[in-house]
């Protein structure tokens, strides 16, 4: 790809981006598997990363508006920019929303979720890391659909089994709606992986 003239600059704050993005899921899934009570302090420390996450996008934006010349687009700088800080707060929404609800005890639905959400972020550091080195991405934007499709698959069978076995309704809303939220952070990912594509095409 021809991504010059470059500013090494933004390719490090995208992976610093993505650091933070699979910290936050590494504690995600470490929390869903321990249970509730570990759950809910590394829900405090993964708001802790997305604080973090939101000085990043803050830092990429102001020098986006300094920069006269960009290694990639201005528009697919900030495509991009925003597709990663949305995989991090869709984490910290699901792992707030399951202290919030007192999620107990947590499901394998949610840990399998989590596990999918866990390996996008391994893939998306893979991804970014051959951008910033000039060296194929396809391959890593394929895996991510493919995780996201299974979220997906994983999703539509839980809702249906909670609608056929869930006696208790506020129980089935409440699992529905974070089984919605961690698919959708998967949904983020794949964003990210679409952002990315383009970017490919148009460097190509």
């Amino acid at each position: 790809m021809k991504l010059m003239p470059r500013d090494e600059k933004f390719f490090s704050l995208f992976l610093s981006q993505v650091e933070l993005i699979c910290e936050a899921a590494r504690l995600l899934l470490d929390g869903v598997k321990a249970g509730p009570s570990r759950l809910a302090l590394v829900a405090t420390e993964i708001r802790s990363l997305e604080h973090q996450g939101d000085e990043v996008i803050h830092e990429i934006f102001t020098k986006l508006n300094q920069t006269f010349i960009t290694p990639l687009d201005p528009e697919d700088i900030h495509s991009l920019s925003t597709a990663l800080d949305d995989v991090l707060d869709g984490i910290e929404d699901a792992a707030h929303r399951m202290v919030a609800y007192r999620l107990d005890p947590i499901t394998g639905t949610v840990v399998e979720l989590a596990e999918v959400i866990y390996s996008c972020s391994r893939v998306l550091q893979k991804a970014m890391e051959a951008l910033d080195n000039k060296k194929p991405v396809l391959e890593h934007c394929i895996e991510i659909n493919r995780l996201e499709n299974e979220a997906d698959i994983l999703v539509r069978s839980a809702v249906a089994n909670l609608f056929d076995n869930e006696k208790d309704a506020i129980q089935l809303i409440k699992l529905k709606e974070i089984y919605e939220l961690l698919e959708n952070t998967t949904d983020h990912c794949e964003d990210v992986a679409d952002v990315l594509q383009n970017v490919v095409v148009k460097n190509s």
